[in-house]
């Protein structure tokens, strides 16, 4: 079973924020990390203002139950913050993504700790990003559509990742 740490970068949805945390909460996810413009959970020191963190704060607990209260996260900005800590530790960066050199999820054997990471609903993983991971996955798609929702897409490889 491998140690895995998210991160979210770029999401634009609150509520897909509240299903992440919940996912990631259930399927044992290390740590969330909640990067770029991404809402995020009222937090100590919350240095938006009140109103914004209360809306954000009721939208992601409509879909997260609480599971941020069980759940290790971080907010921070910069992404490359988060992932410079992570090669600190020796923690391999893994991004999921639709590339020619992606491989399929269900083919690759996750080292013992690895860090995901997941982006914008619409944009994905900017080619920046994708150029610094260590690993490229994909989910292999039989229907018409090309890809899955962010969270429909995490939940799989995070299951994958966690158990094979």
């Amino acid at each position: 079973m491998s140690e895995i740490y998210l991160i979210a970068h770029n999401i634009r949805s609150a509520h897909n924020i509240g299903s992440l945390m919940r996912t990631a909460e259930g399927l044992g996810v290390k740590k969330l990390f909640i990067t770029g413009y991404s809402p995020y959970p009222r937090k100590k020191d919350d240095q938006r203002l009140p109103h914004i963190a209360t809306k954000l704060d009721r939208q992601i607990q409509k879909t997260s139950l609480d599971s941020q209260q069980t759940l290790d996260w971080e907010q921070i900005d910069d992404i490359y913050q988060v992932i410079k800590s992570l090669n600190h530790q020796l923690i391999p960066l893994a991004v999921l993504e639709q590339t020619k050199d992606a491989v399929e999820i269900h083919k690759f054997q996750a080292p013992e700790k690895l860090a995901l990471l997941i982006g914008s609903e619409v944009d994905g993983v900017s080619s920046e990003l994708i150029k610094i991971a260590d690993y490229k996955l994909i989910i292999p798609m039989f229907g018409q559509k090309e890809s899955f929702n962010v969270v429909q897409a995490t939940a799989i490889a995070l299951y994958q990742l966690t158990f094979y």
